[in-house]
């Protein structure tokens, strides 16, 4: 896409503070980053989202997000790691272009990327199950 930042950023059309790069894909330093290290993973060619980009390249993005996150685990010395990624305004995501955040997390770091747990009962839990099933 002409007007979409990742792209120019996946394709070195516009500097940033590259860590990895191969083929297929170009690992970022987020310029905004939850905790030191928080990097993304942005594939070259354009895909809006999870639910337009064909499995073979999430995998990739996913292989390409484990031989980062090991090498961040190494010489970060980070406690652990979150693997985000956001489709949709709703869900946070920000730029329509497919991205995979690597956020090294370090003991009393101040993040909180969770979520609060709710109680559902297991009548609703059921009823969702057959939704998405379809029964």
């Amino acid at each position: 896409m002409d007007n979409c930042i990742f792209c120019k950023i996946a394709k070195g059309e516009i500097p940033s503070n590259t860590i990895y790069e191969d083929d297929s894909f170009r690992v970022i330093l987020d310029n905004g980053p939850a905790t030191k290290g928080h990097a993304l993973v942005l594939p070259k060619e354009h895909y809006a989202d999870l639910f337009e980009i064909p499995e073979d390249v999430v995998a990739g993005a996913v292989k390409v997000a484990k031989k980062v996150a090991s090498n961040m685990k190494e010489k970060l010395s980070c406690d652990g790691l979150n693997l985000v990624q956001n489709n949709g305004e709703a869900a946070g995501q920000t730029v329509m272009h497919f991205h995979l955040h690597i956020i090294p997390r370090y003991e009393n770091d101040g993040q909180h990327i969770l979520w609060k747990p709710t109680s559902p009962s297991a009548e609703e839990l059921t009823a969702v199950k057959d939704t998405i099933l379809g029964a």
